[in-house]
């Protein structure tokens, strides 16, 4: 922190200044150079030096929102970490999920929760759930020239809405657009496998237990026929991530109640590989 002193020991006037509610405006103007998109890099591709992080699902149901994510990371056909956490809680409503890139995705996710928490503390209220897609997509812009070089980050932001009493899902694309899904979704390299679940198995009556369940299955499909995505690992005691939010808040549920829902997943789709039907209607 030292060069971040002028002369006679003061801190530049940028600290002293009440500035602005953006914590990555701030940071722009005073070390420009921290903020991943503001990066000198090398020319050509070097997407092989990250490992990357794989699938990521969420659905909403009535009063909330579900998200879950497997915990591989890969690098190629290697198998980088078995037991990699991407979701991140934002704020006390909303959380965001990363796939891609998975060191320059965990850089974005902490500097998102850093960009809400500064905006909280400067204007006395935290940002509506728009707001903060509209921020996340902003930052994602930002990571452009890094996308460029093959280091694409591609997050998921899911929150419950107070003023409409709802959970919502926003995806983005890598250079910054930003989409509202509706009623679920889902990122990552088993995408493709993990949506054709969901599609089968989602109802919107679901129950929050009911949405747990379904996420569950949804990540094991994906692990079935994607290898860079994980399944439940129940010898290492590896399982899905999965964080809930309603009105009471962000809350991730505990591993030992994951670990029972993934465990009769598993053994029900020992008597049945190709999982659930959904019913004729």
């Amino acid at each position: 922190m030292s060069e971040a002193f002028e002369g006679g020991g003061r801190l530049p006037a940028a600290y002293m200044n009440p500035g602005t509610s953006s914590f990555m405006d701030f940071l722009g103007a005073v070390h420009p150079e921290l903020l991943p998109g503001r990066r000198d890099l090398p020319q050509g591709s070097a997407a092989q030096l990250t490992p990357e992080a794989t699938t990521i699902v969420a659905m909403t149901f009535p009063g909330g929102v579900v998200l879950s994510g497997d915990r591989r990371a890969t690098s190629g056909n290697v198998i980088a970490n078995r037991d990699m956490d991407k979701l991140f809680r934002a704020d006390e409503f909303s959380a965001v999920a990363i796939a891609g890139a998975a060191g320059i995705g965990i850089e974005l996710a902490k500097l998102f929760q850093m960009e809400l928490e500064h905006y909280e503390k400067n204007n006395g209220r935290s940002l509506s759930l728009e707001g903060k897609a509209n921020r996340l997509a902003t930052m994602i812009r930002g990571n452009l020239a890094m996308a460029m070089q093959g280091f694409v980050v591609v997050p998921l932001l899911v929150g419950y809405d107070e003023a409409d009493d709802t959970g919502r899902i926003f995806s983005y694309d890598p250079v910054g657009g930003r989409y509202e899904e509706q009623r679920y979704h889902s990122i990552g390299s088993g995408s493709v496998y993990a949506r054709g679940s969901l599609k089968k198995l989602y109802r919107d009556d679901l129950t929050q237990d009911d949405a747990v369940v379904v996420a569950l299955q949804a990540l094991y499909d994906a692990a079935d026929d994607d290898s860079a995505t994980g399944g439940p690992d129940v010898y290492r005691k590896i399982y899905p991530l999965v964080d809930v939010i309603t009105d009471d808040g962000h809350r991730r549920l505990p591993e030992s109640d994951v670990s029972a829902v993934a465990e009769r997943v598993v053994t029900e789709r020992s008597r049945r590989p190709d999982g659930p039907n959904a019913p004729l209607r």
